[in-house]
């Protein structure tokens, strides 16, 4: 008896896992791969720019930031000087980090991707006062990777949003 109620258990148990099943389809996207299909390319054609390549870390000395007297993180310089600075935190609201592009967004607007030789693949998710014209700032996760990047200029892949 005590078998014929486990076999009645396990049945009952594969219906209602059926029954989600067949409750949870409405809910997903099974012909996503086919919308993909059908829709226009996000991005154009890629180009190859030469650019001015730089890099910066969250530090003080790269992002302009200093201690006050209250032992706060402020702007050290800009239009927010003396105001709390969030660090790490980017123009496009992402939190800076390896593959992130400062960029001036009148020539390559955020979101813009990129494939520089010995960084790898980078989004533009921010932007600075000193990056202006074909010049770009590749994120690094300390200053001493940052300061062994230095200042090259070099052939860089751009992948420019659709407008």
């Amino acid at each position: 008896m005590n078998t014929n109620t486990n076999k009645k258990r396990v049945k009952a148990l594969k219906i209602y896992l059926l029954l989600i099943i067949i409750l949870m389809i409405p809910f997903t996207n099974a012909c996503s791969v086919f919308q993909y299909q059908l829709r226009p390319p996000v991005f154009r054609a890629n180009t190859v720019e030469t650019l001015q390549v730089t890099a910066y870390c969250a530090c003080g000395k790269c992002c302009g930031w200093e201690r006050n007297w209250k032992g706060q993180k402020v702007y050290s310089y800009g239009p927010h000087e003396g105001e709390v600075k969030i660090i790490g935190l980017t123009a496009s609201g992402t939190k800076a980090k390896m593959g992130t592009i400062a960029a001036d967004t009148d020539i390559f607007p955020m979101g813009t991707i990129m494939y520089i030789k010995d960084y790898g693949y980078g989004v533009v998710e921010d932007r600075g006062s000193a990056i202006q014209g074909k010049h770009i700032d590749l994120f690094f996760k300390s200053h001493n990777k940052a300061l062994d990047w230095g200042n090259r200029n070099m052939e860089v892949k751009v992948w420019l949003p659709k407008k």
